[in-house]
C-alpha cells in the first residue's frame, strides 16, 4: 500500500497504459484525430515520403489518364525527334571537321555551330512536350488531391487556356538563368580579350561558379511557379512571385525534395533507356562495338527507333513524377502557409473539416 503499483501509488494515476484512470494517457488523450485524405494525400503538412507517394499514387490511381497523357506527349515528341534526327541531323559530312586534327577554326566553327544548332532543336522539341505534359498532369494532380478523377480531354480543356503563358514562363526561366551566368563569365572573357588569357580563364571559373550557384537559388525560387500560373490563373511574371513568396524560408527542403525526385526519375528513365538503347546497337549495323567505336555520328533508323521506343517508355514514367511532385510541393506550402487545407476540405466535400487542428509530420 502507498507503493508505486499499490493503491494510492502512482499507477493509481492512470499513466500510460497503465490500470489506473478510465482511458490513461494514451487513451483519449493519445492527440488529435488523423487529417482527413480525400484523395492521394492527407490534408495537412506533407513530410517527403508523403509527398512522393502522393505523385506515385496519383499514377497509379488514375492511370488510364496519367498514363495517356503521357504516353502521348512522348510519342509526338519522339516521333518529331527521330525524323529530325534522321533526315536533317545524321549527316556526318558537317561533323567530321571536330575529329580531324588538320581542320581550320572555320570549319570547327562550323562544325560546333551545327552540332549546337541540332541539339538545340532536340531540345526544343523535348522542352514543348515537357511543358504539355507538366500542363495536363498539374490538372490532374490537383483534382487527385480532392480525389475527383479527370479525364485526359477535361485535362485538356482546362489547361489550354493557360499554354501560351506556361510557354512564356518555361522560356523565360532558362533565358535569366543563362543571362545570369553570362555576366558572370563576362568579365573573364574581357581580361583574356586584353590578352591576359590564364588570368582571364580563372576569373571566367570563378565567375561562371558564383552566377551559377545564384542562378541555381532562383531557379528554386521560382520553381512552383508553374503550379501557381495552372492553378490560380497568374500571368507569367505573377507566378514567379507567387513563387518566391511560397518558397521563401524553405528554399532547402524543396531545393531537396526536387533534387530526390529528379534523380528518381532519371533512375527509372536510365532503368528503362539502357537496355533499349544496348538492344539498338546490338541490332544496328555494326553491333554494340560499332556503335562505341563510332565517330561519324551516323546512327541509322534501326538505333533511332529502338532508342525512341526506350524514351518513350522512360518518359510515360517520368513525366508523371516530375510533374506530380512540383504540384504537390505547391499545395504543401500554401497548406503550411495559407491554410489551404480548409478550402480543400471544403472543395471535397468534407465535413466538419477544421474543428480540430490537424496534425503535423514528424520530420517533414
Amino acid at each position: 500500500p502507498g507503493g508505486p503499483t499499490g493503491p494510492g501509488g502512482h499507477g493509481a494515476w492512470g499513466g500510460p497504459g497503465g490500470p489506473g484512470g478510465p482511458a490513461g494517457w494514451g487513451g483519449n488523450w493519445g492527440g488529435p484525430p488523423p487529417a482527413a485524405k480525400p484523395g492521394v494525400i492527407p490534408l495537412r503538412p506533407l513530410g517527403v515520403g508523403e509527398i512522393l507517394d502522393g505523385a506515385v499514387s496519383t499514377m497509379r490511381t488514375y492511370w488510364r489518364t496519367v498514363l495517356g497523357i503521357s504516353l502521348t506527349v512522348a510519342v509526338v515528341t519522339q516521333i518529331a525527334v527521330i525524323l529530325l534526327q534522321g533526315f536533317f541531323l545524321d549527316d556526318a559530312a558537317g561533323t567530321d571537321a571536330l575529329d580531324d586534327p588538320s581542320a581550320t577554326v572555320g570549319e570547327l566553327t562550323h562544325a560546333l555551330g551545327d552540332v549546337a544548332l541540332g541539339s538545340g532543336v532536340v531540345l526544343l522539341i523535348t522542352l514543348l512536350g515537357t511543358i504539355v505534359a507538366t500542363a495536363l498532369l498539374t490538372s490532374v494532380t490537383s483534382r487527385a488531391v480532392l480525389g475527383k478523377s479527370v479525364t485526359a480531354s477535361e485535362a485538356w480543356r482546362d489547361a489550354r487556356p493557360r499554354l501560351l503563358r506556361l510557354f512564356g514562363l518555361t522560356f523565360l526561366l532558362p533565358l535569366l538563368a543563362g543571362a545570369i551566368i553570362g555576366v558572370g563569365v563576362l568579365p573573364g572573357v574581357l581580361v583574356a580579350i586584353a590578352g591576359s588569357s590564364d588570368g582571364g580563364a580563372a576569373l571566367a571559373v570563378l565567375g561562371g561558379l558564383g552566377a551559377g550557384v545564384v542562378a541555381l537559388w532562383l531557379m528554386v525560387r521560382f520553381s512552383l511557379a508553374s503550379p501557381a500560373l495552372m492553378l490560380e490563373k497568374q500571368g507569367v511574371l505573377k507566378s514567379m512571385t507567387r513563387s518566391a513568396k511560397l518558397v521563401r524560408g524553405s528554399w532547402w527542403r524543396i531545393f531537396g525534395i526536387q533534387l530526390l525526385a529528379t534523380i528518381i526519375a532519371n533512375i527509372v528513365a536510365s532503368i528503362v533507356v539502357i537496355p533499349f538503347s544496348v538492344l539498338a546497337a546490338a541490332l544496328s549495323g555494326d553491333g554494340i562495338s560499332g556503335f562505341l567505336n563510332s565517330t561519324d555520328g551516323s546512327l541509322g533508323w534501326t538505333f533511332l527507333v529502338i532508342s525512341g521506343i526506350g524514351s518513350v517508355i522512360g518518359s510515360m514514367l517520368t513525366f508523371p513524377i516530375t510533374a506530380g511532385v512540383t504540384v504537390l510541393l505547391y499545395i504543401d506550402q500554401r497548406i503550411r502557409r495559407e491554410a489551404l487545407d480548409l478550402d480543400l476540405a471544403r472543395a471535397a466535400g468534407v465535413s466538419d473539416y477544421g474543428s480540430h487542428a490537424p496534425g503535423t509530420t514528424a520530420g517533414s
